[in-house]
């Protein structure tokens, strides 16, 4: 059986982990002042580091999986605090599968805007913006070799949480303003 086109190479989820990080540290903030003291979303977002350096293989990568900060998120007293630890576990996810990278992505912009009471997709769509922005070259033609949202089943792109709401909207808008590339 041929590997999930969402997966990609290690050497591209590596390159997605450390864009992940950098986006769901954007939130983290939110997680910290609303659970002070909890290290368990700071500490996926370190796993993600870690792996994205090389530090970390991908087998113990994989196995760890960021399932602390998920824990953290279904136990966070504010939607945006639950948004901040979920874009920390999609970030330590990249080591399984690529696409987690625009997970945590969706998530940090979701968190956002639950941050400011934003009820529309504007501040989902400029954290697009600032989140394309911060990507490195490498790490936008990993994301362009990603299936599009809901057109593949294999992994976290297809129909379900990732495709919805304030994520749904960050994870299409990143894919519109990425150039095309080979």
């Amino acid at each position: 059986m041929a590997p999930s086109p969402q997966t990609l190479s290690v050497d591209d989820r590596r390159r997605l982990a450390a864009w992940a990080a950098d986006c769901a540290e954007h939130v983290l903030h939110i997680y910290e002042v609303a659970v002070p003291g909890d290290a368990r979303v700071r500490a996926a977002i370190d796993q993600a580091r870690s792996f994205s350096a090389g530090d970390l293989d991908a087998g113990e990568a994989v196995r760890r999986r960021g399932g602390a900060a998920g824990a953290a998120a279904r136990n966070a007293p504010t939607p945006a605090a639950k948004a901040a630890a979920y874009a920390a576990e999609q970030a330590a996810a990249v080591a399984h599968m690529g696409a987690h990278a625009l997970g945590a992505a969706g998530y940090a912009a979701k968190a956002s805007s639950l941050d400011v009471g934003c009820e529309d997709d504007a501040v989902a769509r400029s954290e697009a913006h600032r989140q394309v922005a911060d990507m490195t070259d490498l790490a936008a033609r990993a994301v362009s070799r990603l299936p599009a949202l809901g057109e593949n089943r294999s992994g976290p792109l297809g129909p379900g949480r990732l495709s919805l709401g304030h994520v749904g909207v960050t994870i299409r808008e990143i894919r519109r303003l990425l150039p095309e590339h080979p």
